[in-house]
């Protein structure tokens, strides 16, 4: 069995994919970037800002889903420069308390909308 899962609280997708999918009582959330869902407008401006309002997008789709951050088992996080990677990680690592989710950290030539950091999701409900 499969399940959308959309909500205004987390940017609308860009593209011909949904914001997540339940099937087999995992959660899959597709990559989110730095989109405010209420304005639509890109927040770039610094590295900890813009990694807040990932964060943010991913914990509105779980919460959506009737789940919480710590139903998350899996990360992939995708930023432009490793530079970034002690700001991105300090930031990631608020929204979790006990027993962080498994995860890796690639740095990749180019993300959509030219942003410098998304991260997608697995969490098992």
């Amino acid at each position: 069995m499969k399940k959308t899962i959309n909500t205004s609280d987390a940017p609308a997708p860009i593209g011909p994919y949904s914001q997540a999918v339940l099937a087999n009582g995992n959660l899959y959330l597709s990559g989110q970037i730095a989109l405010d869902p209420d304005t639509g407008e890109l927040i770039t401006d610094n590295i900890i800002d813009e990694t807040h309002q990932v964060m943010k997008n991913i914990q509105a789709i779980i919460n959506a889903a009737g789940l919480n951050m710590g139903q998350i088992i899996k990360c992939s996080i995708f930023i432009t420069n490793m530079d970034d990677f002690a700001e991105i990680n300090e930031v990631y690592g608020t929204y979790f308390n006990n027993d962080p989710p498994a995860r890796e950290t690639v740095e990749v030539s180019r993300l959509p909308k030219n942003v410098n950091v998304e991260i997608s999701v697995i969490a098992n409900g």
